[in-house]
């Protein structure tokens, strides 16, 4: 595994990144889910947006169809897999930068 990483910093250093950001996003997903319907304070849906862009928008996208989370918003059912399409180019490019 550490050959991996030294022959491919760039790549490994993404694939940490997302997962880090993926596992995060599962986890407000959830955690806002939890809180939906009891009168607490919500997430905001600019921080679920903003947790998506930042890498977590597959985890995201693939939990709240699981938990039946936001799956009747718009915003969220479009914006997430546009944010997808945007992600994956922006690593190709990366990756085919270096």
């Amino acid at each position: 595994m550490l050959d991996l990483l030294t022959k491919y910093p760039i790549e490994s250093a993404i694939a940490i990144y997302v997962l880090v950001v993926s596992l995060i996003s599962i986890i407000i997903t959830v955690l806002d889910k939890k809180i939906a319907g009891t009168g607490k304070r919500r997430i905001p849906e600019a921080t679920l947006l903003l947790w998506s862009a930042l890498g977590g928008s597959v985890a995201m996208y693939l939990t709240m169809q699981v938990i039946r989370h936001k799956t009747q918003h718009k915003k969220f059912m479009i914006g997430i897999p546009i944010i997808i399409i945007l992600q994956v180019a922006a690593i190709y490019l990366i990756c085919t930068m270096f």
